[in-house]
């Protein structure tokens, strides 16, 4: 090597490589999940999502989502579920991170879940070369029937 190439910085866009485990990779983004796992495909079935943010690699075949999706167990018909997965695809594997609950759950557990899922999606895109950036969302009132609010101000 001469001296320039010692002394000069790494361009920017060197590739870089690392070894990762499925394993790390739960243990690092799925701590607080209720649920996680691996697989040769996704556990999502499209009828049950109602929201999906998807960050893609450079070569579009490995990304990593965040899912909505609310579903009904088959021996729960009365029950239904709402879950934040974050499903990371490298290669051939698919790693997943469920956070779940009843949907007649409080809202704070609600939140608590989203913020969680929220968190591990945004440390996951890095993987990527991605940055997440919050933004606000507008939602419909949940209820129809809820009763006006009768004061004025």
């Amino acid at each position: 090597m001469t001296e320039t190439e010692t002394t000069a910085q790494p361009d920017w866009e060197t590739p870089l490589s690392t070894t990762i485990s499925a394993g790390s990779l739960i243990e690092t983004l799925f701590s607080t999940a209720s649920d996680t796992h691996t697989g040769w495909s996704s556990c999502i079935e499209d009828e049950f999502v109602i929201s999906n943010l998807t960050v893609t690699g450079q070569d579009k075949s490995d990304y990593c989502r965040l899912i909505e999706q609310e579903y009904i167990e088959e021996d729960q018909n009365d029950l239904i579920w709402h879950d934040w997965t974050v499903e990371v695809h490298l290669g051939d594997i698919y790693i997943a991170g469920h956070w779940q609950i009843p949907s007649a759950t409080v809202p704070i557990e609600w939140e608590w879940c989203e913020k969680e899922a929220t968190f591990a999606f945004e440390k996951a895109c890095v993987l990527f070369g991605r940055k997440v950036r919050r933004a606000l969302a507008i939602e419909e009132t949940l209820s129809p029937t809820r009763p006006p609010n009768t004061r004025q101000h």
